[in-house]
Order: C-alpha cells, then sequence, then structure tokens
C-alpha cells in the first residue's frame, strides 16, 4: 500500500515544507510511478533527491523517530 499522502512536485518550495524529522518517502516518475522507496531525516534527505534528480514527485510520512522509519520503511519496501 502507498505513503496516503498524495505525490507532490520534487522542487524546493515543497522541500522546504518538509518536516526535519525522521520518516519514510517515495520518490516517483511523472506518471505517479513509484521509483525508491527511502527513510532518513525528510528534509536532508529530499534536498539531496532533488540535487541529483532522482524524481520530478514526492511524497511522505514522518515518524517519530529513526526506529518507527526503518519499520515503516520496510513495510512499504515490501510492495517493491
Amino acid at each position: 500500500m502507498p505513503l496516503a499522502r498524495p505525490w507532490e512536485p520534487l522542487e524546493r518550495a515543497t522541500v522546504g515544507r518538509v518536516p526535519d524529522s525522521y520518516g519514510v518517502y517515495e520518490l516517483g516518475d511523472d506518471d505517479g510511478a513509484v521509483l525508491a522507496v527511502e527513510a532518513g531525516v525528510l528534509r536532508d534527505e529530499l534536498k539531496e533527491a532533488l540535487a541529483y534528480g532522482d524524481g520530478s514527485r514526492v511524497r511522505w510520512e514522518a515518524t517519530q523517530n529513526r526506529r518507527e522509519a526503518e519499520r515503516l520503511l520496510a513495510e512499504h519496501r515490501d510492495r517493491l
């Protein structure tokens, strides 16, 4: 099951709104296909994804801590 949040464009304004906390994020292409599912400090991770052009869309779910992010990541990676 994909993350519940709708896709947003992967651009500077979006990255600026992302919480500076741990979480899971999905990178997608223009058609909404999931290219990657990763976890980490969301703002840092998405700054890097934007710099490297790793996708054109993003959606995320913030978590309380790293352990919760890793647990959620394992659940979402299973479907890829």
